[in-house]
């Protein structure tokens, strides 16, 4: 039996504990669980000895798992040296502890493990600061034999050990400062955000934001239309700091492309509130682009856990503005990536699919294959709602001109009269603000 569960570390022996519900029977397949939640632990060096999935009729309220279950576990866990049992689900704080006093080593459960992840991924000052938060969030309802100092200047590793459950009001006392200034810097860092989007918005470029679950390919995508080299390996949440360059569409001379963190079943609370500074990114996206791992096996599951997400940052659908109006939806278009790794029956299933729908495109960002058709498929997108208007302005109509050049796409520049008519493409925002601008009588042609 270890003896003492406080250290672990890079490299530390872990043991995987998987429960599925019966109602999470149809919803998901265990072993693509099982191979995720394997993922998650070697994202952060674990080395994974041992993997239990286990079925549960109910929880318990003491120890999650059934005392059946926790002595089928207990021999691995002396078998192999085990340091660290994660379970991949929500614990309470009683349950963690119950459950360490039972195997004699640490537990983390699935909220604590992501935490870890993000805390060791995080290299922006506002990216560190928003996986504290988080873990600072998350810890003050547990201070339980987990805690490190405050001063630490990354996160990663927080909760797989520390130096004891000491001076738990004093610590409870730093939290609560600690995050209160937290939250202070990032009002700050949002308001420059903000400061920087409307900025964008004066722009003509349009946004894109690529969204979808971890490991779908995103940043292989962003790499493929950028020609950047945002890291981008076959590891959960190679990506955390947003990323943004631009590219150039059909039709459409520069456009912003944002590279996102990637979403995850059951991603903790904690953490969707601290990052959503970052992922207002998505919410003023004039595109959003979902990329999807089309060849896995719980493709469906994802989707809707990316879905539930977009919808909880209300840019998922038609949403009320608090006075009653309700705001229109973003546009969004999917990419059903790795079909380079589909077999041929699978690969002609998936075809006839995203044949019916004119809002998927099928790619291999690895290859190459399909992006081309993707690039047209978004400069479409972004077009789609654009008027083309014929616009008469008088030559001393200097600014005007100025201005109908930089926001649109102008077509055709012709003489008439004392002036001239521009015959130009604009998105319905911009043509409402040139109309209020430059008031016209001139209709847009058919």
């Amino acid at each position: 039996m270890i003896d003492s569960p406080e250290e672990v570390t890079r490299g530390a022996a872990a043991l995987l504990v998987v429960p599925e519900w019966h109602s999470q029977r149809l919803a998901r397949d265990l072993d693509a669980r099982a191979d995720e939640a394997r993922g998650l632990a070697l994202a952060i060096g674990l080395d994974v000895v041992a993997v239990h999935t286990l079925r549960l009729r109910q929880t318990r309220a003491a120890t999650l798992l059934g005392v059946g279950q926790i002595e089928t576990i207990t021999p691995d866990i002396e078998k192999h040296g085990v340091q660290l049992v994660v379970v991949d689900a929500a614990l309470s704080p009683i349950q963690q502890r119950n459950l360490e006093t039972a195997f004699g080593t640490k537990v983390i459960d699935r909220t604590g493990l992501i935490l870890e992840i993000f805390g060791e991924r995080a290299a922006t000052a506002e990216g560190r600061m928003q996986v504290e938060l988080a873990h600072l969030d998350y810890q003050a309802g547990r201070l339980v034999r987990s805690w490190t100092h405050l001063e630490r200047q990354r996160g990663g590793f927080g909760f797989l050990g520390g130096p004891g459950e000491t001076q738990i009001e004093a610590d409870r006392r730093m939290i609560r400062n600690r995050m209160a200034r937290i939250r202070r810097s990032l009002d700050d860092a949002r308001r420059t955000r903000q400061l920087q989007r409307s900025k964008r918005q004066r722009a003509p470029w349009p946004v894109v934001a690529l969204v979808g679950y971890t490991n779908a390919g995103k940043s292989t995508f962003f790499n493929r239309l950028t020609g950047s080299d945002v890291m981008a390996e076959n590891m959960l949440f190679a990506t955390l700091d947003p990323t943004m360059r631009e590219i150039r569409l059909p039709g459409i001379d520069k456009a912003i492309l944002s590279d996102t963190v990637g979403f995850v079943s059951d991603l903790p609370t904690e953490l969707v509130a601290a990052f959503r500074a970052t992922l207002e990114e998505v919410t003023t996206a004039d595109l959003i682009v979902h990329v999807r791992d089309i060849v896995h096996p719980d493709s469906d599951a994802q989707y809707d856990d990316v879905r539930a997400i977009l919808i909880s940052l209300g840019v998922n659908g038609p949403q009320d503005d608090g006075e009653g109006d309700a705001a229109p939806a973003i546009p969004q278009i999917e990419i059903w990536n790795k079909i380079d790794t589909a077999d041929a029956d699978g690969r002609a299933a998936i075809e006839e699919m995203a044949a019916r729908r004119s809002d998927v495109a099928v790619i291999s960002a690895v290859t190459g294959e399909g992006v081309e058709a993707a690039r047209v498929l978004m400069a479409a997108q972004l077009t789609a709602l654009h008027k083309v208007q014929r616009i008469y302005l008088d030559y001393q109509d200097g600014e005007a001109a100025a201005w109908l050049h930089a926001r649109g796409e102008v077509l055709a520049d012709q003489p008439e009269g004392e002036g001239h008519v521009l015959t130009v493409r604009l998105d319905p925002a911009d043509s409402a603000r040139f109309e209020r601008l430059w008031p016209t009588d001139d209709a847009p042609t058919p």
